[in-house]
């Protein structure tokens, strides 16, 4: 038997490791679907800005935005220039700040951000019947206390 030969297998991983490369696996799956499904070419990162603004309403810097999504300023400034071409968000000046800019959703971010969830209701389905609705309720305790916890340790 080789060196190391009695290592291999996810079993070998410590369970927090496991369970860490299980999420990461799930993402790089749940992206690539996604991807498949969109109409008009968004993206994972076009839509989880307009998930974002759905979910926390309002408007936000481009700077504070790049910290919630723990990406570079140039990479959310190239994300917010592709959505707001396609009339997704409105980019303004901050009325406060003459240097900053401030950004939201618009109503057609809105739409985009519907019709993206509605282009995976099927997918959706199909995992509800293979696993059932209680399943997915019973993980996301666990998932949103590490998620809580991991971004309370972030650096600012």
């Amino acid at each position: 038997m080789r060196a190391g030969a009695k290592d291999r297998g996810p079993e070998a991983l410590p369970p927090m490791m496991r369970f860490f490369n299980e999420i990461g696996i799930i993402e790089q799956l749940a992206r690539n679907l996604f991807e498949s499904k969109m109409q008009g070419g968004l993206k994972l990162p076009h839509f989880t800005v307009l998930n974002h603004f759905v979910r926390q309403g309002g408007a936000q810097a481009p700077s504070h935005l790049a910290r919630a999504f723990q990406v570079t300023k140039g990479a959310m400034t190239n994300t917010l220039s592709r959505l707001e071409g396609r009339g997704l968000v409105k980019v303004y000046p901050d009325p406060r700040d003459g240097r900053g800019k401030l950004v939201e959703i618009t109503p057609a971010g809105r739409r985009a951000h519907r019709a993206a969830i509605a282009s995976l209701e099927g997918e959706f389905a199909e995992l509800g019947t293979e696993f059932g609705e209680r399943e997915f309720s019973a993980a996301l305790p666990l998932l949103e206390r590490v998620r809580v916890y991991l971004d309370e340790q972030r650096n600012p």
